[in-house]
């Protein structure tokens, strides 16, 4: 009875679970169900907008390859670029040192040399024979040695050829930052892809890399700005249709404001350069005739040292060559030729913001840039602010029109330098 008890106590709630699955069981498959059909209805809706989305845009998946080919092409310029500034720092560099060391070089064969052709002349009276010929042409030979050094500097001009480089590599600095800036804010074309190839172009032909065919001339006859960017193709001139567009933040008051800049900027900035310009090359190309003349002149007094009748030889050969050291040390230590390129760039920079201004002004004024963006973009290339550029522009306008106005004349556009 016990056994049978407990067999009956222990298959009770077997039988419990049993029915109490059985109860459940019902609701459960119900659950399941809705589930199941709400899991394919979901499904389905998901099929159906998945292939609707695949079915309409399918112009719109060829032009998001099309923009991916222009943004993969837009990359390769950009390591292009950056590889390019890279390069021209490095040259920038050595070209730097090249005028450090020519330019120590020459003035140590130049002293050397005087110091040669004096001891040659306190020694004539007394000495004869092979210590005073052995004196007087070591100079003679270290003064024609400088001599020719000389002229291939004065050819090249080191310290212009090192400011050509250091502006290259800035403006590709500056342009792979364009690029970067244009990846980021917008979709750019095949168009925009095109632009970009030509400013790297315009400054592979501005500030070349090799010196031999290729160099710049370093003494130009006409001093022109430096330009390193691609003509203005002016695709949408201003017509009948600009009536029609979108104000884009431009208006007449704007558009007056800008031809007043551009007024001042030819007129007094880029003139002024330009002017500095010439006065830097016109100390250039005097330094650089001076100084081979100098020691030519001392070479041949060094080697008449000791000759009768001739006692001016010892004067020529050590006052010219101290002339010629002095002269080198101001043309290439002072580095005239950077000089005269840094006013030719800055002149440059000047004639690239006239050019700006006035190829949007002919633009549509739907596709130009926003006009307060503009505005005040070109606030902060001159060093001011967006008053003072208002009352600049309203000074260059109301000058125009009265010539007694001189103010406006007096006062350049840029502040910076």
């Amino acid at each position: 009875m016990e056994g049978l008890q407990a067999s009956t106590f222990i298959s009770f709630p077997s039988f419990s679970s049993k029915f109490a699955s059985r109860r459940t069981i019902k609701p459960s498959l119900q659950i399941n169900k809705d589930f199941t059909t709400q899991s394919k209805t979901r499904n389905g809706l998901r099929i159906k907008s998945a292939l609707t989305s695949t079915q309409r845009p399918e112009s719109g998946i060829r032009s998001r390859t099309t923009i991916s080919k222009a943004v993969q092409e837009l990359y390769a310029i950009m390591d292009v670029v950056a590889d390019r500034a890279e390069m021209h720092k490095n040259i920038g560099l050595q070209r730097d040192n090249w005028n450090h060391l020519l330019l120590t070089s020459v003035n140590g064969m130049t002293v050397t040399a005087a110091t040669m052709s004096g001891l040659a002349g306190m020694s004539s009276g007394v000495y004869s024979g092979s210590p005073l010929l052995a004196l007087k042409l070591s100079s003679a030979l270290l003064y024609l040695a400088a001599t020719g050094v000389l002229m291939v500097m004065n050819k090249i001009q080191p310290s212009q050829l090192a400011e050509e480089q250091r502006n290259a590599s800035r403006l590709f600095k500056h342009l792979h930052e364009e690029i970067k800036t244009s990846l980021a804010l917008k979709n750019p074309d095949s168009n925009e892809v095109k632009e970009i190839m030509e400013k790297v172009l315009a400054l592979d032909r501005a500030y070349p890399l090799p010196l031999l065919g290729a160099m710049l001339d370093k003494f130009p006859k006409n001093v022109e700005p430096a330009v390193w960017w691609p003509k203005h193709v002016d695709s949408s001139r201003v017509g009948a249709a600009d009536k029609k567009a979108v104000k884009n933040g431009w208006s007449e008051k704007l558009e007056e404001e800008m031809k007043g800049i551009v007024g001042v900027l030819k007129r007094k900035d880029t003139a002024d350069y330009v002017r500095l310009s010439k006065v830097a090359l016109m100390v250039s190309k005097v330094l650089a005739t001076c100084g081979p003349v100098f020691t030519g002149l001392a070479a041949v007094g060094a080697a008449c040292v000791g000759i009768r009748g001739r006692p001016w030889a010892v004067f020529v050969g050590v006052v010219f060559g101290s002339l010629a050291t002095i002269v080198n040390t101001l043309e290439h230590g002072g580095q005239v030729g950077m000089v005269f390129e840094m006013y030719r760039s800055s002149a440059g920079f000047y004639r690239l913001m006239e050019e700006s201004i006035e190829s949007t002004l002919h633009e549509r004024k739907d596709r130009r840039e926003n006009g307060d963006l503009f505005e005040a973009k070109v606030a902060l290339d001159l060093g001011r602010n967006l008053s003072e550029l208002r009352n600049l522009a309203s000074a260059s306008s109301s000058s125009s029109f009265s010539s007694r106005s001189t103010g406006a004349i007096d006062e350049f556009a840029s502040k910076l330098f």
